[in-house]
């Protein structure tokens, strides 16, 4: 089972695809300052949180994906970030995502005990073309995790990476396109080429979502709802394909110790 984790809200505009970020659009539309960086109360503590009965909201074996409304290793959030590594620490019975466009501040943002990495830790940097891909995958490689992604998500553009994926450093590629208001275009072909240089090199692809502004064979599709792109994504070719996994470690519930109780 997967789940959200945001533990603080808001975000600086990084790169190209930030441009149209769907969490500036939205809180838009509710008159809020995206820019303004601020700790989540209700859920800061979600991995932690329990049932009356004693038991976790979020069961052993979860998938948890962090910080989609801002950036985990945003500067800001540095007076947070060593509580929520001890919670990753705490509940090492799920598996926690990072996303990033911040990889050159990783390394110094880990924890004292961080080692080869948590072993129920990922960490996904955005590579939405190829010169935010030459700029952050050299960080991404090096960088001491036992599981690495990319996502190519808004992407923008043909990205070559293939002198990245034969060092083995990655194992997984999201792709997808934009959305929400003045989405950018997603060519296929820009697909197709990033799924066999994955394939090529036994990277698992995951290809979920068209965006808004699609193109196939040449042909332009606007979509006007989420649903319009599912359906559109069953009638394509299956790009995507399962090669080296991502091999969390996890820990049953009942080995684990609290440093909050």
């Amino acid at each position: 089972m997967s789940y959200i984790w945001n533990p603080w809200h808001g975000c600086h505009k990084k790169s190209e695809a930030c441009k149209n970020c769907y969490m500036f659009y939205l809180d838009s539309l509710r008159n809020i300052n995206s820019n303004i960086i601020k700790k989540n109360l209700n859920d800061f503590n979600l991995p932690l949180k329990k049932k009356k009965d004693g038991s976790y909201k979020i069961p052993s074996g979860s998938h948890i994906r962090v910080c989609l409304t801002s950036d985990f290793f945003l500067e800001e959030a540095d007076i947070w970030r060593d509580q929520i590594w001890n919670m990753m620490k705490e509940r090492s019975d799920i598996s926690f995502a990072l996303f990033t466009k911040r990889p050159e501040r990783v390394l110094n943002c880990l924890p004292k005990d961080w080692k080869k990495g948590y072993k129920n830790v990922s960490l996904f940097v955005t590579c939405e073309n190829q010169k935010r891909a030459q700029e952050r995958l050299p960080y991404l490689i090096t960088l001491p995790f036992q599981n690495k992604g990319i996502m190519a998500e808004p992407l923008l553009e043909e990205i070559n990476i293939d002198e990245y994926l034969k060092t083995k450093e990655i194992k997984l590629i999201y792709c997808g396109g934009e959305n929400y208001e003045n989405a950018r275009p997603l060519n296929i072909k820009w697909v197709e080429k990033l799924s066999n240089s994955a394939k090529k090199y036994n990277v698992s692809f995951e290809f979920f979502d068209t965006g808004a502004y699609f193109i196939y064979k040449g042909k332009e599709y606007h979509f006007k709802n989420h649903q319009s792109q599912i359906e559109c994504l069953k009638k394509l070719p299956n790009y995507n394909h399962i090669g080296t996994k991502m091999d969390y470690e996890l820990t049953k519930k009942e080995e684990q110790l609290s440093f909050f109780n």
